[in-house]
């Protein structure tokens, strides 16, 4: 299918947009995990993996939630990129655009995909292998409840992938399996 843009394409816009290393590997590990919830899902793996490795393309350059997102937007139109794939990417952050709201099982995935990454990525760092492969789905699931620990990783946005059909546990299961896959790639 054409989205208006390629996985090499892609990549290459995040390299360029996206200079923090820590970036890069989050576009990188929402890109696998969005492709494995798509592929769980039975929806269009190519179309969710892009969405997930473009989601953050303004995030050096725009990191303030009240704006982060627009400058993605903005790139991703004059390129001509798959609409839904810039809707998704533009709901992950509801917050620069008011009165819009996550609706579809797309903007729902991409929200609570990027949101796991993080939360799995602490659960890995503060594991003593500090690696990826050292890491259980049943401890992702247990660090999702404290609310204490990585902070940043919002539990009311991973939840969605209830909305999308997925449990909690299965959630954690399916986005940790798909980050172990490219663990050399991202540094864990």
């Amino acid at each position: 299918m054409d989205y208006g843009i390629t996985r090499d394409a892609a990549l290459e816009l995040v390299r360029r947009h996206l200079v923090t290393p820590n970036l890069v590997n989050h576009s990188l590990a929402s890109e696998a995990v969005m492709r494995a919830v798509a592929v769980r899902l039975g929806e269009d793996p190519e179309k969710w993996a892009l969405a997930g490795l473009l989601h953050d393309l303004d995030s050096d350059s725009h990191p303030d939630l009240a704006v982060h997102t627009r400058e993605t937007v903005r790139i991703l139109t004059e390129i001509g990129v798959d609409g839904e794939i810039i809707e998704a990417i533009r709901l992950h952050n509801p917050t620069a655009h008011p009165g819009s709201a996550r609706t579809s099982r797309f903007h729902h995935a991409l929200a609570a995909s990027e949101t796991v990454t993080g939360l799995i990525v602490a659960t890995a760092l503060v594991n003593p292998e500090r690696r990826l492969s050292a890491v259980k789905a049943k401890s992702v699931t247990k660090r999702f409840k404290e609310k204490a620990f990585a902070r940043g990783a919002d539990r009311e946005i991973i939840a969605e992938c209830e909305l999308i059909g997925l449990p909690l546990a299965e959630f954690c299961a399916v986005s940790l399996a798909a980050m172990q896959e490219i663990a050399t790639d991202i540094g864990l």
